[in-house]
């Protein structure tokens, strides 16, 4: 059993970081465990989901609502670890990705490739459709430990002009900002700084290609200080949510040509 500092300490936790344990422990104790065991064909040790088990009789306890992602995640992989330890079989037919046809492959690749930095617009509104889907796009990019930190101010221009002055561009016509809740690296905190850099570059790679496809121009940006302190004074952001960096998107009034990469001889330092 959990000792009774252990879960008061849990009780008491704040929600956001409880849930970032939630994620982290089960990632860590349960699902590289079950996904191991299904691919090898064997059982479970009997004890494998007992620490998720655990916190998710917490999460009940808090009160917290047992309809969120994070927990239904949590959950499937409890009944899986079950069906193992009963020696059962485990098919995850269900959730293999549908594999790109060649001309999938080929157009996203094109994606890939024709991608650009676009610095001029027009002033054609972006539907709050657009902008939800490239959000949505940065949520679904790889996230160390799943722990989930991005999160998102949108700020169209024309509603609170200016307050990106000091860009080293015009400003785009909507204005997506990456912070992070440091709350959840608690959850982990042997994390890298150089992890939490790549959560938000992942999560802005992701927005910037969803762009793309979606026939918008987007640039990936960096806030000076002063930038930052201003919007932090505007939203009134606590302490432990951090501004990272923004991507403007608008409807491009420019096609830069490609720049060009270095080859792979070039870039292939070793190949063994």
């Amino acid at each position: 059993m959990m000792s009774a500092l252990d879960r008061e300490g849990y009780l008491l936790m704040d929600p956001v970081e409880f849930r970032a344990r939630f994620r982290e422990r089960t990632h860590h104790t349960l699902e590289i465990q079950t996904y191991a065991a299904i691919q090898a064909g064997k059982r479970l040790p009997e004890k494998q989901a007992e620490t998720a088990r655990k916190l998710s009789r917490l999460w009940v306890e808090k009160g917290l609502p047992t309809d969120l992602p994070d927990y239904l995640w949590g959950q499937r992989l409890i009944s899986f670890a079950d069906t193992l330890q009963a020696g059962g079989r485990v098919d995850l037919s269900a959730y293999a990705p549908r594999r790109l046809t060649p001309e999938e492959a080929d157009f996203f690749h094109r994606v890939l490739r024709e991608r650009r930095s676009v610095r001029h617009w027009t002033e054609e509104d972006v539907p709050d459709w657009m902008i939800d889907r490239i959000l949505e796009s940065g949520l679904w990019a790889a996230h160390s430990c799943n722990l989930q930190s991005i999160r998102f101010i949108v700020v169209r221009e024309k509603g609170m002009p200016g307050l990106f002055k000091g860009s080293d561009i015009p400003g785009g016509p909507v204005h997506l900002v990456i912070l992070q809740d440091e709350r959840v690296y608690r959850a982990n905190e042997l994390m890298p700084v150089r992890n939490r850099l790549l959560d938000c570059g992942a999560a802005a790679q992701n927005m910037v290609l969803t762009a793309h496809a979606l026939g918008l121009g987007g640039v990936w940006l960096t806030f000076s200080d002063k930038m930052v302190e201003r919007l932090a004074e505007r939203f009134r952001l606590p302490e432990m949510i951090k501004i990272v960096t923004y991507v403007d998107v608008g409807f491009p009034a420019q096609s830069p040509a490609p720049p060009g990469r270095i080859g792979l001889v070039e870039a292939v330092l070793e190949r063994v």
